[in-house]
């Protein structure tokens, strides 16, 4: 039998909260190991447990869920990110994507959704509520092709390229790649030439737009 599916929840909302327990702890497969009703008691959860999942509401007390995003990933912590929010809000599944955020579920269709979001964040694809599926789809008509751009990369370009969307580090990529920080540096000036990229993050953003033509 394979291990259950390890989550944590997080909601400013008691009876939603609760509610959201109910439905994630009678499926199969799914362990709850903590529940926190603002941002602060959710990211100290998620680094005490080391879950496979956090289920995180926008708007919380304190960190709301997207700076809980940031701050997972700027730690490197083994965790997928789920937000929950109440409004068809683009700007904020825009910086969502932008983080690496996996799912993002609407709290009006949550019952009816999570599941379905939670099996497929855990298979490393991402989900979006049906009711702002437009927004991602808009997203991505707006991104430029990558298919051409990413045929001049080098196999070695391209490796680095996909673990920039990893949320990996320069000095992470040298150990991984076994090659020396001022080569990642380089390899990172080239790819942004070759895709025609410029500005503070521009490669980052980039890299997490495309990330499903890197794997």
């Amino acid at each position: 039998m394979s291990e259950p599916l390890t989550l944590i929840i997080a909601d400013d909302h008691p009876l939603f909260l609760k509610g959201l327990a109910d439905v994630l702890r009678g499926a199969a497969g799914l362990s709850v190991v903590g529940q926190a009703s603002d941002g602060e008691s959710a990211l100290a959860l998620i680094e005490a447990r080391r879950p496979r999942l956090a289920v995180l509401d926008v708007a919380m007390p304190g960190l709301g869920g997207l700076e809980v995003a940031r701050t997972v990933r700027s730690r490197n912590l083994p965790v997928e990110i789920v937000l929950l929010t109440m409004h068809d809000e683009p700007e904020i599944l825009e910086r969502a994507m932008e983080v690496g955020v996996r799912g993002y579920v609407l709290k009006d269709t949550a019952a009816a959704d999570i599941l379905a979001c939670l099996n497929y964040v855990a298979a490393g694809k991402t989900y979006v509520s049906p009711g702002l599926a437009h927004h991602l789809v808009r997203r991505r008509a707006a991104a430029p092709p990558p298919a051409d751009d990413l045929a001049a990369l080098t196999p070695v370009e391209r490796r680095v390229l996909a673990l920039i969307a990893r949320d990996r580090t320069s000095p992470q990529i040298a150990a991984e790649l076994g090659i020396r920080g001022k080569t990642v540096e380089n390899h990172r000036s080239n790819i942004c030439k070759k895709l025609g990229v410029t500005g503070p993050n521009a490669l980052v953003r980039y890299a997490l737009t495309h990330r499903h033509h890197l794997a």
